[in-house]
């Protein structure tokens, strides 16, 4: 496993790489971390991890990948130098790797992903309801609308025996999984994010479980979780990425 996490100026990540040293203990990974990675650095590492994997003599059945940074739309990171890093260039140098091929390859992507706070479904007024309970249904918790973190690439054997392929043949065996939707932003307060303490805690608890089936779990447990609306003066629970 890799981890690239930029630290600076996000409270609550030096968290998230505790929950998932644990979870690396658990699922029995090796893991390497470079903390406050430049763009360039993101770009570097990659590729170092990739040779790294590809120069080794015993079997690789897997591999997973954590890039944890301030985020823009369209899958940009930032460095911690403040520059831009595609996403895709990562993901592309990750299924170049030889041993990986047919191989499974996550990529956990927590940041924001742009500017949208998801205002969350709130209860509608019922006439016969007092004043007093109006007044108390005023400010709900809400639970967001927009919780799809899942984006799936796999070149299935029951596909392609068929003669399917991919339209992305460099996407190919890889899993995705983003902290929040397109346009959204992700939510991370002293004691980490929701999405990575959510994720730890789901796979940690059922490690031989499917891991879709655990996806599955830890985007519904994020749809549950309380989240102020942006039309709320109250402090968010959460703060941004």
């Amino acid at each position: 496993a890799l981890v690239l996490c930029v630290t600076r100026d996000r409270p609550g990540a030096k968290q998230d790489l505790k929950a998932l040293k644990r979870l690396f203990q658990t699922l029995g990974f090796k893991s390497i971390l470079k903390m406050n990675p430049t763009a360039q650095d993101f770009r570097k590492e990659l590729t170092r991890f990739r040779e790294l994997l590809d120069a080794r003599r015993t079997n690789v059945s897997c591999a997973l990948v954590a890039l944890m940074a301030h985020g823009e739309p369209q899958g940009r990171l930032l460095g911690a130098d403040g520059q831009m890093v595609e996403v895709e260039e990562m993901v592309s140098e990750l299924s170049a790797c030889q041993v990986l091929q047919g191989k499974a390859k996550v990529v956990l992507l927590q940041g924001c992903r742009g500017g949208n706070r998801d205002p969350g479904m709130r209860p509608r007024a019922l006439p016969w309801l007092g004043s007093w309970l109006q007044h108390w249904l005023q400010r709900p918790s809400t639970i967001p609308s927009h919780a799809d973190i899942l984006q799936v690439y796999a070149n299935l054997q029951d596909v392609s025996s068929k003669g399917y392929s991919p339209k992305n043949p460099d996407q190919v065996d890889i899993l995705r999984v983003y902290s929040a939707a397109e346009g959204y932003v992700a939510y991370r307060n002293e004691n980490g994010s929701d999405f990575i303490q959510t994720l730890v805690e789901v796979i940690i608890a059922n490690p031989d479980q499917d891991l879709l089936e655990l996806l599955t779990e830890v985007n519904k447990r994020l749809c549950e979780m309380e989240v102020r609306g942006p039309d709320c003066d109250e402090i968010r629970k959460m703060s941004v990425e």
